[in-house]
């Protein structure tokens, strides 16, 4: 039975605060919260105020969308300490998150761009990698986290399970072409054996899969800093303008709400009242 949540400590709030969230979120989320804890000292967060807040979001460095997660990852933190009853007033609830420009227009390549990058891949595995991420509009974790018994195959191509964001799992379908080449990589593994293998024999880490697909966007003469995230984001925009229905994508790319999935149709619109203006120079 849990203890009185008055006796926690900011420590074991943490751990029980980040229980259950993916192995990156709590990665990422330890890192945030060591900074904040450091920046409190000794107080509780029964003790933090305002002020301590505001000063430490004044300390956060990087860009706007790294310190909104940040700012993010407390709030959450004190909405937690809120429902379990650690704290009486939830100070996060005053602080704003910082404003950041959406920026996903600018994250989503041509098809000629996703084909160039596939192109310059250096060697076999690296090309069905991003081959993967793109067909399939997979996360970098949920590839990398492949074992060959996520997939089987249909007489149409294959299918692959996929546990993913907020421990939900959906199945995603790949053609014939993406298929053979994935089973290409197969050779002796077992069902078991993780489906991208790193250096050492264990699953490819997410760090070389942005190694991979960033060297392959630089050969490919992309001058922005591609992430593998770009071509997820990619799969997004270039289905839905070849008519794939957004209940489709949305279920696809494994979002919880179809909300979500239509910022793809905000990010490449189709129309634009500017485009009914007539303008003389088009007749020239």
């Amino acid at each position: 039975m849990l203890n009185d949540s008055s006796t926690l400590t900011n420590t074991e709030l943490v751990d029980l605060w980040l229980y259950g969230k993916s192995k990156n979120t709590q990665q990422s989320y330890s890192r945030l919260t060591r900074s904040f804890l450091n920046h409190i000292g000794d107080k509780s967060l029964r003790e933090v105020t305002l002020m301590d807040l505001q000063t430490w979001e004044i300390t956060l460095s990087g860009s706007d969308n790294s310190k909104r997660t940040a700012v993010g990852a407390i709030k959450s933190l004190f909405s937690f300490a809120k429902e379990l009853g650690v704290i009486s007033a939830n100070m996060g609830t005053l602080v704003k998150s910082p404003k950041v420009k959406n920026r996903l227009a600018e994250r989503i390549l041509t098809e000629e761009e996703v084909r160039g990058i596939m192109d310059a891949a250096q060697g076999g595995r690296d090309r069905v990698l991003i081959r993967l991420l793109y067909f399939a509009g997979l996360r970098v974790s949920e590839l990398c986290e492949l074992k060959w018994r996520d997939l089987k195959g249909r007489k149409d191509g294959g299918q692959i399970t996929v546990f993913g964001k907020g421990d939900k799992t959906r199945v995603v379908l790949v053609g014939t072409s993406v298929w053979r080449e994935v089973q290409g990589l197969k050779g002796k593994a077992k069902k078991d054996d993780p489906v991208f293998v790193s250096g050492k024999g264990g699953h490819l880490s997410r760090s070389m899969v942005f190694h991979i697909v960033r060297n392959a966007a630089k050969r490919a003469g992309l001058e922005s800093n591609v992430s593998p995230h770009w071509l997820r984001h990619s799969h997004a925009s270039h289905s839905l303008d070849r008519g794939a229905p957004i209940h489709l994508l949305q279920k696809t790319l494994g979002h919880s709400s179809v909300a979500i999935t239509e910022m793809y149709l905000h990010a490449r619109p189709t129309e634009s009242s500017g485009l009914y203006l007539p303008d003389e120079e088009d007749d020239s």
